[in-house]
């Protein structure tokens, strides 16, 4: 049986057996409905629509309901059997704290008797799905973003960074601007977000972004309720608030040169150069229509010596990678890992408990 990949995401967990040239075979929301122990008691009914997110800005939130999750996927989704389970590898955000990535090891061997596990970083992941090692990966998630620099094979991590900015703020960012042009109008989370899907966009430097706000053509859309609203400059507002952060009412650099400015912690220029020209961009909210084209503009004007380069997908791959890179990434470790024999296995984790994942897992 071929091992099971898994990259739980704030908003989408993507799951499937290590088939890497293949999009993964089930991608799902990670929010769940909450559903009443006792449907009887007088909060069953306020209970009944509420939703849980087991993942919150990219980490395990709430234990009880990532269980749940997992037992669906793997069982009801994916086809396991009760003694009959197989390989896991697990896709970690950046920052995964030790005692984490114990809980996910603890969880899956002994809630669900997995035959082996082994997690990596998401960045040296995503890497690997474009046939590198070392670079720089640019993930822009629901609730997070990460920029991390990985040379051959791991993170280094002093020149690496969070930010709790995500696909999550940029909705509620489109969600105000769309509220100030038709304020009679009141918009649900999920028409926001397939608005932002189908209009959002990255005006193709930062004058044509001042120019659109001063005059931009509008189109107007019917929502399923029957309402038309318009839409014009709100579109690009959500692009432009990856590369000018104080739209958001933060005080942070654009994207651009928040990477450059963790590749320059670096030493060694061999080091940043190979970094900075082999750079990826993943995650939902880096489809955005012409944000590719626009950071590639930004990283040309960088005032770095050494400026930042794109790489492009192999032509083999899906499209679309970008979404899906760190799973597709883990599905080629996985082809190593495990006939290799260099994952955790049962006896392992019981000769050693949980401990054990961060003297194997890298």
């Amino acid at each position: 049986m071929e091992a099971i990949v898994i990259d739980a995401g704030s908003k989408l967990l993507k799951a499937g057996f290590s088939v890497p040239h293949d999009p993964p075979s089930l991608v799902i929301p990670t929010q769940m409905k909450r559903v009443p122990k006792d449907e009887s008691s007088t909060n069953a009914s306020l209970l009944k629509d509420a939703t849980i997110d087991p993942v919150v800005r990219g980490f395990i939130q709430d234990w009880d309901a990532m269980e749940d999750l997992l037992r669906h996927v793997l069982y009801d989704r994916l086809g396991w059997t009760i003694g009959n389970e197989g390989n896991i590898l697990f896709a970690d955000p950046l920052a995964t704290s030790k005692a984490l990535r114990e809980q996910v090891v603890q969880l899956l061997f002994e809630k669900f008797n997995t035959s082996g596990f082994y997690a990596s970083d998401q960045a040296v992941l995503s890497l690997y799905a474009v046939g590198r090692i070392s670079g720089c990966a640019i993930d822009i998630g629901h609730g997070k973003m990460d920029i991390a620099s990985v040379i051959e094979g791991a993170v280094h991590h002093i020149s690496s960074k969070r930010f709790e900015l995500g696909g999550l703020d940029l909705t509620n960012l489109f969600a105000q601007e769309l509220s100030k042009s038709n304020p009679l109008v009141n918009f649900s989370v999920c028409d926001v977000e397939k608005l932002k899907e189908i209009y959002a966009c990255c005006a193709k430097d930062e004058a044509a972004y001042e120019k659109f706000q001063q005059a931009c053509r509008e189109e107007q859309h019917t929502l399923p309720d029957g309402q038309v609203i318009k839409i014009g400059k709100e579109r690009y507002t959500v692009g432009e608030a990856l590369f000018q952060p104080s739209i958001l009412g933060l005080e942070l650099h654009g994207i651009v040169e928040q990477l450059v400015h963790c590749v320059s912690t670096i030493s060694f220029e061999n080091q940043r150069r190979q970094l900075l020209e082999n750079t990826i961009l993943c995650g939902g909210s880096a489809s955005i229509k012409g944000f590719e084209n626009r950071f590639q503009k930004e990283a040309n004007l960088s005032s770095s010596a050494i400026r930042p380069h794109l790489v492009k997908p192999p032509e083999y791959m899906p499209d679309n990678l970008e979404k899906y890179s760190a799973w597709t990434g883990g599905a080629i470790l996985a082809k190593v890992v495990f006939p290799q024999s260099q994952h955790v296995t049962k006896a392992d984790y019981h000769e050693s408990g949980p401990s054990i994942v961060h003297r194997k897992c890298f």
